[in-house]
C-alpha cells in the first residue's frame, strides 16, 4: 500500500486555513467586559437594600384605625350628643352638652374636654401599676406616667414657677419617678400642642400638628425641670445626655380646627410608649367620634 503525501499536505493546509481565519475573527471582535468590580461603598449599599427588603417582610403590617365605630357604639355617640346638661364625670373633672358638642366636626376642643382625656390617661395609668391586665394596642402596658392639666402650662408660662406656686402642684407626687410627664399646651388660645418630660429617654418632647413653636416649649420644659428639682431635691437638675425631641414625621393637621383631637392622640400614644403614630389627618372624623364615646363611657378604648 503507498502513502499519498499530497492528501495529507492538503489537510494541513485547510487546518491553517481555519486557524488563521479564526485568528483574524478573534482580532476584530469587540473585547469582552472587565469582571465588575463593586467598589465597598456599592456592596454596602446593595447590603442595606437587602437588609430593609428581608425588614419589611419580617416586620408585622403596620395597623391601621377603622373608618367608623362599631353600629351599636355609634348609637351610643348619638344619644350622648343629644344629652342635655351634664353628660361626664370623672375624677375631678365634667362634661357637659356644650363641651362635648365640640367633638363633632369642624369645632375646636377646649380645656374641659382635654382634661376630661388627660384624666382619663392618668387613671389608666394607674390602674395598670395595680392590676395586671392586659392591654390590647400593640400589647403594650401603659407607662407610669403624670399628667399636668392645660392649666398648668398657663400658669407656667403667665406666672413662672415661684409666682405660680407650682411646686404645691406636685406636693404628693414625685415626678421624677415616673416614666413620662405629660403636659398638653395651649398657645395663645389659638393652637393646642403635646409636651412631654420623658424620664426613660432622657428627653424634652414637643409634638405639635402644626409643626411650630418648639422651641419655647423646649426653654419652659427645662427650666421648670431644674425649678422643680432644685425646690424638691435640692440642687440643680443634671442635663447630662438629655436632648431635645421633635420629630419631623410627627403627623400634621391639614386644618385650622383639629389640633386638640392630634394633641389628645399624642398623650395617649405616649403614655403607651408608643412613638410611631399610627393617625393621620384622615382619621380625623372616627377620631372625633371615638373620643365622644371614650368621654361619655368614662373610659378609654383599648382597641384601634
Amino acid at each position: 500500500m503507498t502513502f499519498d503525501s499530497s492528501i495529507e499536505l492538503d489537510d494541513e493546509t485547510e487546518f491553517l486555513q481555519r486557524a488563521i481565519f479564526k485568528a483574524h475573527a478573534t482580532l476584530k471582535a469587540p473585547k469582552p467586559p472587565k469582571p465588575f468590580s463593586p467598589t465597598l461603598e456599592q456592596l454596602t449599599k446593595s447590603l442595606r437594600v437587602k437588609d430593609e427588603e428581608l425588614e419589611l417582610r419580617l416586620r408585622p403590617p403596620r395597623p391601621t384605625l377603622p373608618s367608623s365605630l362599631p353600629p351599636e357604639d355609634e348609637v351610643k355617640v348619638k344619644s350622648l350628643l343629644n344629652k342635655q346638661g351634664v353628660v361626664s364625670k370623672f375624677a375631678r373633672e365634667q362634661v357637659s352638652n356644650q363641651d362635648l358638642s365640640r367633638l363633632r366636626p369642624g369645632q375646636w376642643l377646649n380645656d374641659e374636654l382635654i382634661n376630661f382625656y388627660g384624666a382619663m390617661i392618668l387613671a389608666r395609668s394607674e390602674e395598670s401599676k395595680e392590676n395586671s391586665v392586659k392591654w390590647n394596642k400593640g400589647n403594650k402596658k401603659p407607662l407610669d406616667v403624670h399628667y399636668f392639666s392645660s392649666f398648668f402650662w398657663a400658669k407656667l408660662t403667665g406666672d413662672g414657677y415661684e409666682k405660680g406656686r407650682l411646686a404645691k402642684w406636685t406636693k404628693k407626687i414625685d415626678i421624677f419617678s415616673k416614666d413620662v410627664i405629660l403636659i398638653p399646651v395651649n398657645h395663645g388660645n389659638a393652637h393646642w400642642t403635646a409636651a412631654a418630660i420623658n424620664f426613660r429617654k432622657k428627653r424634652l418632647e414637643s409634638y405639635d400638628s402644626m409643626g411650630m413653636a418648639k422651641e419655647k416649649v423646649f426653654k419652659v420644659l427645662h427650666l421648670y425641670l431644674d425649678e422643680e428639682h432644685r425646690n424638691k431635691k435640692k440642687k440643680p437638675f443634671d442635663f447630662t445626655g438629655w436632648e431635645n425631641w421633635a420629630p419631623d414625621d410627627t403627623p400634621q393637621q391639614e386644618n385650622g380646627y383639629d389640633c386638640g383631637v392630634f394633641t389628645c392622640q399624642f398623650l395617649e400614644a405616649l403614655s403607651r410608649g408608643e412613638e410611631d403614630f399610627i393617625f393621620t389627618q384622615k382619621d380625623m372624623p372616627y377620631l372625633r367620634r371615638r373620643m365622644i364615646w371614650e368621654i361619655g363611657n368614662s373610659k378609654l378604648r383599648d382597641d384601634y
